[in-house]
């Protein structure tokens, strides 16, 4: 019976993926049936991944001890059929009964959301939704298939596929509205944010794939439970390869480097952060699916994946770990500090984002397995409510720029006069929304609390604070207090949403109209509100004063069995009372501060934001990102256009003028064949023949008069000829 539900498994991936056909193929013309098929799909692939995530939850000593595989014959290699199968253990279902519910959810909420964009002409508004409202469900029906396929994937190639099925989905859906413009030219537009974003990742791809090659080679295997065995381990460990600069380093190092040179890519972690901010051009429901649901966890999912190599990479002489730890901890600080002064409100997430993942990447360097993946699965829960909550403000917010905009002029439909440039994401044209759309702005308000680890009730509280006390007690100070700061900003910059976003008063006519947005939006928000508080009950450590022996910890009995299982630092931290005032301090310093600077005295209209003020030419520093983009675009995009144009003269000078140089030879070699040879001795010669003939010709037919009595007289002339010329010679 158990492995009749674990086979289950199998069947995950599959109902989005033939939404994707469907839709593609048969019900492109019909939006909501397209929109209906979609829902009905993913919801399908939730309920048989909480089937199997719940039975691992209730059988959780069996299956963790001895994970379930089912796999058949694939690729034959030579030496061993390659097999494609799925595998169930605890990561697995853990990330299963997240990635089922924050995708319905998700699904349900862009019925909603996929109404026509303002930014098109109204001519394309026949029906009250977005042109390519099928087009568009078909697309996260397909990145729904990748996230879903990579984790039930048994060993490192399928998830590959499955992991460039979400890179060729972002590319898709961040360039979605390719027709959106900017009256600031430098402005990134969705197109160049879609290839920005499928570039920068596929840097990361070629990372991973290298170090899946060099795996493969050492192993003869991709599998994971293969890979995971003990001697397999010990063997990467101790062969040893010598790089030009690194000098002698073992290849459980360089493997492990290299994937996590994909995870760099894929979660957006320093240097390759820069597509994730820009990947807000697509509609907000993709923002929601790409930094919670699929792609950048996907990163952090395969580092936890693949802990057990990085860990035996650490027991040579290397600093795999060490790495993975640092470059968390500093994408962590690095983008809070960006975050600070940000007005853009999905871009304050979005850096939000590429600093709680590098939480997490910090966790599992210092070998906080258990932690970082508690952090991973609840920070998926908030982080998708402030993507949806910061999509439903900007709806509302779209809808009362345009309320105000026709009743200025006196008319009921769109378009109808040119409608000035208005930046509806921008939270100081915001201000006031608590009254006008309570139900987006409580629910956003508790996400915010989560990501800022509001102290003992929300989920962000208790998975901050594992990372935070198990670095602490582990003596990884540096990264602690690295991570403590982080905590601090980001609970200031996220409380800065919450004020320039909800209170005070409205700051612009938009904002004073704003209307609440549709129920198919709102009710998803409430569901996830939920579980952004309630989810993180299920960590409370069990020696924790007064409320660890409630629910005796679950989470960390099945994870941290698990971690056990696989040779991974598991132990429970002991109850430390410093960590945990420090985390209390840094997310009740970081809300107190905000409400100081915004809440106190909230912004009005026209002021300045008094963050510019204070932090003088910082800030402008702080805002443009470290000017990172524009030491790219000096760094690699300008030498690649200069060498490309470089290359298209040499091209068009050289390469075309030798082609067109034997082209003009080959004909002047044509026009000489044609003059010597061709007219003056074939022609002629054909033309001869001719002429012989027609004059034969004009001789013969002289005879041919049609009369039968000289017909007769030539028979008879010729016979008398014969016979004189036989009796002749004889």
């Amino acid at each position: 019976m158990s492995e009749s539900i674990l086979k289950l498994a199998w069947l995950i991936p599959i109902p989005t993926l033939l939404a994707f056909f469907a839709i593609i193929l048969f019900t492109n013309p019909r939006k909501r049936l397209s929109s209906t098929v979609a829902v009905v799909a993913v919801v399908i692939a939730w309920l048989l991944s909480w089937v199997v995530a719940f039975h691992v939850f209730t059988n959780a000593e069996e299956i963790v001890h001895h994970p379930f595989e089912s796999v058949l014959p694939w690729l034959p290699t030579g030496t061993s059929n390659f097999g494609i199968g799925v595998a169930v253990d605890g990561l697995t279902a853990v990330t299963l009964f997240m990635v089922g519910i924050v995708l319905t959810m998700i699904f349900i909420y862009s019925t909603g959301y996929m109404t026509f964009p303002g930014f098109l002409p109204q001519k394309l508004n026949v029906d009250g939704l977005d042109p390519r409202y099928s087009r568009f469900f078909a697309y996260i029906s397909l990145f729904a298939t990748g996230m879903l396929g990579l984790v039930v994937a048994n060993n490192l190639l399928l998830l590959f596929i499955f992991w460039e099925i979400m890179g060729l989905c972002s590319y898709l859906l961040i360039g979605f509205w390719y027709e959106k413009k900017y009256p600031d030219p430098k402005q990134i537009t969705p197109p160049k944010a879609g290839l920005k974003a499928f570039l920068t990742t596929r840097v990361g791809d070629v990372s991973l794939l290298m170090g899946m090659i060099f795996l493969f080679i050492h192993t003869g295997t991709l599998n994971f439970q293969e890979i995971f065995k003990p001697e397999m381990l010990e063997e990467l460990a101790l062969a040893t390869v010598q790089l030009p600069v690194f000098g002698e380093v073992s290849w459980a190092v360089l493997i492990s480097l290299l994937i996590f040179g994909g995870a760099i890519g894929k979660s957006a972690q320093f240097p390759l952060h820069v597509w994730l901010p820009d990947a807000m051009e697509g509609p907000t429901p993709v923002s929601a699916l790409i930094h919670a649901a699929t792609m950048v966890s996907a990163g952090v999912y395969l580092i936890a994946r693949m802990l057990p190599v990085f860990s035996a990479a650490e027991h040579g002489v290397n600093g795999a770990m060490s790495f993975v730890a640092f470059i968390g901890a500093f994408t962590a600080l690095f983008a809070a500090t960006i975050a600070v002064a940000q007005n853009d409100i999905k871009r304050v997430l979005a850096y939000s984002t590429i600093s709680q993942l590098g939480y997490m990447f910090a966790a599992l360097g210092i070998g906080a397995w258990v932690a970082a993946v508690f952090h991973l699965i609840m920070h998926a829960f908030f982080k998708a409510l402030l993507f949806l909550g910061s999509g439903s403000v900007i709806h509302g917010v779209e809808h009362g720029h345009h309320h105000a905009h026709e009743h200025a002029h006196g008319h009921g439909e769109h378009g109808e006069e040119h409608e000035e440039y208005f930046d509806a994401q921008n939270m100081l044209n915001m201000g006031g929304l608590l009254q006008r759309m309570p139900r987006t702005a409580w629910t956003f308000i508790i996400g915010g609390a989560a990501l800022s680890g509001f102290p003992l009730v929300t989920a962000g509280f208790w998975s901050k604070d594992e990372i935070l006390a198990d670095a602490f007690a582990n003596g990884h100070y540096v990264v602690f207090i690295v991570l403590a700061l982080a905590a601090f900003l980001t609970a200031f910059y996220t409380f800065r949403q919450v004020f320039l976003s909800f209170f005070g008063e409205p700051r612009t006519d938009a904002a004073a109209h704003a209307p609440e947005s549709a129920g198919s939006m709102t009710w998803p928000l409430v569901v996830l509100a939920v579980f952004a508080v309630a989810a993180g009950w299920v960590g409370i450590p069990e020696s924790f004063p007064l409320l660890g022996g409630i629910l005796k910890n679950p989470w960390h009995h099945l994870i941290g069995t698990q971690a056990e299982v696989y040779g991974l630092h598991a132990e429970a931290v002991p109850f430390n009372a410093v960590p945990l005032l420090i985390s209390i301090i840094v997310a009740l310093g970081g809300i107190a501060v905000a409400w100081y600077v915004y809440g106190r005295e909230p912004l009005k209209a026209g002021e300045p934001d008094p963050l510019v003020v204070w932090l003088g030419p910082v800030h402008k520093v702080l805002q443009n990102k470290y000017y990172i983009d524009e030491l790219y675009h000096l760094i690699f995009v300008r030498p690649a256009l200069w060498l490309a144009s470089f290359f298209a003269r040499f091209d068009r000078g050289i390469i075309d003028g030798i082609v067109n140089a034997v082209g003009r030879f080959g004909r002047w070699v044509s026009r000489f064949l044609r003059g010597i040879i061709d007219e003056m001795v074939i022609d002629a010669a054909v033309n001869g023949t001719g002429l012989v003939a027609t004059a034969t010709g004009s001789v013969l037919r002289l005879i041919q008069t049609g009369q039968i009595q000289q017909y007769l007289l030539v028979v008879v002339l010729t016979v008398l000829i014969l016979l004189a010329m036989a009796q002749f010679v004889f």
